[in-house]
């Protein structure tokens, strides 16, 4: 499965590659009081054209906020694309999630959790003193250039949508909800998805 590696709810554990933080020691809490970093930051981008402004499942204005679905502008912005729509398959996957715990590890950030689905991204991370656009386009960055070294359907073309989601996540049960939504809930999305699509 991709994602955090062996997470158990009140006891926070980072990914592979990630430095280990005990967030009841009074080292955390000394480097929280001192910096005016969030604990964390849930960081979510969409692979490109995916979930255009409009789409059926709702959408996000990047000024207004969430946004219900309006069929006629996704209609318009479809039919504007310069590019055919591709998702990530498995393989894609991987090679982005290796970037992203890669670039973390570098970084010394700690990546809680982290999951590449085939239309979109969720990062978990704790990145003192990095402002938290700058690690989300730090994260894009190395994971389009794995992409584009790695497979040749992504050399000419852009592979994530512009900017993306960051909140800020200022506890220990901010972080722990946020890992087991990107863990945990994501594959409940998808198994009753497809019970619902059963006869």
């Amino acid at each position: 499965m991709l994602g955090v590696d062996a997470f158990q709810p009140g006891a926070l554990r980072p990914t592979a590659h990630t430095v280990m933080l005990d967030l009841g020691s009074s080292e955390l809490s000394r480097h929280v009081r001192m910096s005016t970093s969030p604990l964390g930051l849930f960081i979510t981008w969409t692979v490109d054209s995916t979930f255009l402004p409009g789409d059926f499942r709702g959408w996000r204005h990047r000024d207004v906020g969430p946004q219900l679905a309006r069929p006629r502008l996704q209609t318009w912005h479809e039919n504007r694309l310069q590019h055919d729509v591709i998702t990530l398959n498995d393989s894609m996957r991987k090679v982005a999630e290796d970037a992203i715990r890669e670039i973390s590890g570098v970084r010394n950030w700690s990546l809680w959790a982290v999951t590449v689905r085939s239309n979109h991204v969720h990062v978990v991370v704790t990145a003192p003193d990095y402002a938290p656009k700058l690690v989300r386009d730090q994260l894009k960055a190395k994971a389009t250039k794995e992409l584009r070294s790695a497979f040749s359907v992504w050399k000419d073309r852009p592979v994530w949508s512009a900017k993306g989601d960051i909140e800020f996540l200022d506890s220990e049960s901010d972080i722990e909800q946020c890992v087991v939504y990107v863990v945990e809930a994501q594959d409940r999305k998808v198994k009753n998805a497809i019970q619902t699509r059963e006869p």
